[in-house]
């Protein structure tokens, strides 16, 4: 009986009963106008329903009024986009037009009925369209059925003016398609931040750790006060890219093109060296033709392996080749095999390494060669 009874404490019960009395407020001044035509409001909503933008609105009302505080609602508000979303809500707005007739109905006349099946128990006679009807105490046996009927209306309608909301309002297959896509962008992006934090702060903090070990070894102060300056740079260069990096998270406009790219390679290649690494670079081609994107990704894929070579081997040699062609862009980078290398599977900057190239629609390949350790990347350029 309690389990029957808490809807009638509940609030989502009485909104969605206003939600169901609000088309009537315009029937209700049609009324006024003219009350020989009752059909004329649900004919004028059908074009209403066409307008983009209603869609959005009763979206907006739904979510309030029949599901408040509900953390999914299910509902994603906005304008129509197909034409199959506005016959959709001109269907919704019928439907809920009908339903409101009927809560209203309910809502009217059942209480009067009620009060007049007591009237009739307690001795007074009612005048009705079909005649006057007697009083007799056995109307008061009665008196439930009204009321009863009337509690069934109004929690009954608003379950079902909710599920009808789910059906007509909620998402269409190209606003789900829409929903998923960005959900896909946003985590590609997560996913880009993470690489770019993962190479740019990995890099800045092997290479310090690097210098700071050499300097204490060496003993000498000349020494110290290069990969103290080595330190500093590269620390300086980090806290920019750390930078950038949060003013993404914060939805900055920031210009993608603040990025490096390989024509900043020199300065990526300094720092390697003034970590002690030996480099021997090679550059072919016009590495300014190299598209943006692509440019990008080359810079951090080249920064992964060096980081990889001086956190895992140290101050060894290391050849890097950088070849741009017609159609592919190619990194290299070689050096002595470590024994504390990781394997080609195994490590989070060569898989990050992997996946980069795989979004741009090239290959990478890492691992063991030859007595070397190598990173070998070809990256499409057209």
């Amino acid at each position: 009986m309690v389990r029957l009874l808490r809807p009638l404490v509940r609030g989502t019960t009485y909104t969605r009963l206003l939600h169901l009395w609000v088309p009537m407020l315009v029937v209700s001044l049609w009324i006024l106008i003219d009350d020989t035509r009752m059909w004329a409001p649900a004919v004028a909503l059908a074009p209403l329903g066409l307008i983009a933008g209603v869609r959005g609105g009763e979206r907006l009302q739904a979510q309030w009024l029949l599901l408040p505080g509900g953390d999914d609602t299910g509902f994603s508000p906005g304008p129509s986009v197909t034409w199959a979303d506005r016959l959709r809500t001109v269907v919704w707005l019928e439907v809920r037009m009908a339903l409101g007739w009927l809560v209203t109905f309910a809502c009217v006349w059942l209480p009067i009925t009620a009060h007049w099946l007591i009237r009739l128990a307690s001795g007074h006679e009612i005048d009705t369209f079909a005649g006057t009807i007697g009083p007799h105490w056995a109307y008061a046996l009665l008196v439930p059925v009204p009321l009863v009927a009337l509690y069934g209306a109004v929690v009954g309608l608003g379950a079902l003016v909710t599920a009808a909301a789910r059906t007509l309002l909620g998402p269409s297959p190209a606003e789900r398609l829409a929903t998923l896509e960005e959900r896909t962008e946003q985590l590609l992006e997560r996913n880009r931040i993470a690489r770019e934090l993962h190479d740019s702060i990995g890099h800045a903090l092997t290479v310090a750790v690097v210098q700071a070990g050499a300097a204490r070894a060496a003993g000498d102060p000349d020494f110290t006060d290069r990969a103290l300056s080595a330190i500093e740079d590269t620390g300086r260069t980090a806290l920019e890219d750390l930078e950038r990096v949060l003013g993404v998270l914060r939805e900055e406009r920031r210009p993608v093109s603040a990025r490096p790219t390989l024509a900043d390679a020199d300065r990526l290649l300094e720092s390697a060296r003034s970590s002690g690494a030996k480099l021997d670079t090679e550059v072919t081609g016009p590495l300014e033709t190299v598209p943006g994107p692509v440019s990008r990704e080359g810079y951090r894929i080249l920064q992964e392996a060096l980081t990889n070579v001086l956190r895992h081997a140290g101050a060894v040699p290391v050849r890097v080749r950088i070849r741009v062609e017609d159609s592919t862009l190619g990194l290299e980078i070689r050096s002595p095999l470590a024994a504390a290398a990781p394997g080609p599977g195994r490590g989070s900057g060569l898989r990050g390494i992997r996946e980069r190239a795989a979004l741009l629609g090239g290959h990478a390949s890492t691992g063991p060669d030859a007595g070397d350790w190598q990173v070998h990347v070809v990256l499409p350029v057209r």
